[in-house]
């Protein structure tokens, strides 16, 4: 054997058995690194694609596997939550008069434990669900603005629709009103003509930024899909809206959208009364964020209403508290309900607790329900949603398909006769531990009626989903909902 193709080979063995050792060496650190503070599922994931496609898998998890915001910006959060604690003690005024739940006073308890805003009385909730019409109601609410105007939305865009909201910005900045605005800053990059909503809000002079900005070459880097999911606006420091609604078209501008008719609808909720000071407070939480400065206390807590008053509750969520707020409040009502749980979300991914809760409900005798969309527009999202309604629909919950092309949008759920919660969280893992996040629980007949009035519109417009329907899907579909039900635990 000539000598040089014997040197090669060994050195071909060599780097051979050097690969297989390191190959072997970060499996075991992936089996003893991965599943620390995870969810066994989301683990499992993550290990299955170290495992299957290691070197994807491992830069993966390099990029996108620590679900924490950075140290700096965890402290902060930290700073401006106990200062919301303190500066908020004594605000509950709640008269717990029957019919007043007992099991509704631990579930407040354990919201303001987790960073929550008081449960304070005395305020009034109009329900936005029309897109057009909620834009225009908060459109109208900033041309009303006399000292400041408080905008903080996952995407704010300029467009045809949008256009006069802006409009009333710029004039609210030429009548001296403080006008700040905060956008998240990936899903602004995405959406079509970010650049010329960046120069419009820059020349009207409006104090702007992003959120969560991913900009390494600026010293701005965290994982790059932690993003701030909330939608609010507070004028005055006296009304405040909050919802699933984005400031933008409600076809989101995008050509595969307009090319296949699809629409969004949403919800907004229109406050008045003490809860905006806790909207606010959660602004100017984000505000401190991305900005170093505190603006808490501009303005007086608005006072209570006396017509129809109603109870609520600001719960903030996100990789900013160390607990996963939004899920153990929905966990803890689902549990508490005696006779209905109505759930409405676009993208139903729930981890294995959500489930159970939802499941365990159902079998309970409980009438549960959950209204989605017909059509999805993230392929990923829509099919592991999908890979969750034969385990629904076995445990007895009835599932409605709002009809296409409409993507319903809305984010609400109602326990019994008692309790709503509305905001920008989905019910899936995202939402519960990637995403910021605001959800506000209500309590009054008023509210609860309308939305159990607006669920009722919802299934008119639906089709109820059979399990001898589901079954007889085709097996491609089938595999296509489980693949995306593994790749959506990436978290």
């Amino acid at each position: 054997m000539d000598d040089s193709n014997g040197i090669t080979l060994d050195f071909n063995l060599s780097l051979a058995t050097i690969l297989v050792i390191v190959d072997f060496v970060v499996r075991v650190l992936a089996i003893i690194y991965v599943p620390r503070n995870r969810r066994p599922q989301t683990a499992l994931a993550w290990l299955l694609a170290i495992f299957f496609i290691p070197y994807v898998g491992i830069l993966l998890f390099l990029l996108v596997g620590n679900s924490k915001l950075p140290r700096g910006r965890r402290r902060k959060q930290e700073e401006i939550n106990q200062y919301i604690v303190e500066g908020t003690e004594g605000m509950e005024d709640v008269k717990r008069e029957p019919p007043w739940p007992d099991w509704l006073e631990p579930i407040v308890e354990l919201n303001r434990n987790l960073g929550a805003m008081p449960l304070v009385g005395g305020n009034n909730a109009e329900l936005l669900p029309d897109y057009e019409k909620s834009l225009q109601a908060m459109t109208d609410a900033v041309g009303e603005a006399t000292k400041s105007v408080h905008v903080e939305f996952y995407i704010l865009s300029l467009d045809h629709t949008t256009a006069p909201f802006f409009d009333a910005l710029e004039a609210a900045v030429k009548r001296g009103v403080d006008v700040r605005v905060l956008l998240d800053h990936i899903a602004s990059i995405r959406s079509v003509g970010y650049r010329k909503t960046a120069r419009r809000l820059t020349k009207m002079g409006a104090q702007w930024h992003y959120m969560l900005p991913v900009r390494p070459l600026r010293g701005q880097w965290q994982r790059p899909d932690l993003r701030n999911h909330r939608k609010l606006l507070i004028v005055d420091g006296k009304v405040g809206f909050t919802g699933s609604q984005n400031f933008i078209d409600s076809s989101y501008n995008k050509k595969g959208n307009i090319r296949r008719g699809l629409h969004w609808k949403d919800l907004m909720v229109r406050f008045e009364g003490p809860i905006v000071a806790g909207i606010d407070a959660l602004f100017a939480t984000d505000w401190y964020c991305e900005t170093d400065e505190l603006i808490l206390r501009e303005h007086d807590v608005p006072r209570p209403v006396k017509e129809s008053p109603i109870d609520a509750q600001v719960v903030p969520s996100g990789p900013g508290f160390e607990g996963e707020n939004n899920l153990r409040l929905f966990n803890a009502l689902v549990y508490a309900a005696t006779k209905q749980v109505i759930i409405t979300s676009p993208y139903f991914v729930p981890d294995g607790s959500m489930l159970y809760a939802i499941t365990t409900a159902a079998q309970s005798g409980l009438d549960v329900q959950l209204f989605a969309s017909e059509i999805g527009d993230q392929a990923v999202v829509y099919h592991a949603q999908r890979s969750y309604y034969e385990e629904l629909l076995r445990a007895g919950v009835r599932i409605w398909l709002y009809k296409a092309p409409t993507v319903l949008h809305a984010k609400f759920f109602t326990i019994d006769d008692e309790v709503a919660v509305v905001g920008s969280s989905n019910m899936d893992m995202r939402s519960f531990a990637l995403d910021l996040e605001i959800s506000v629980m209500v309590r009054g007949k008023t509210i609860i009626d309308d939305l159990h009035e607006l669920q009722e519109q919802y299934r008119e417009n639906s089709r109820e989903l059979t399990l001898d329907e589901w079954m007889t899907r085709s097996r491609v579909a089938a595999t296509f909902d489980n693949v995306a039900r593994l790749a959506a635990t990436l978290q």
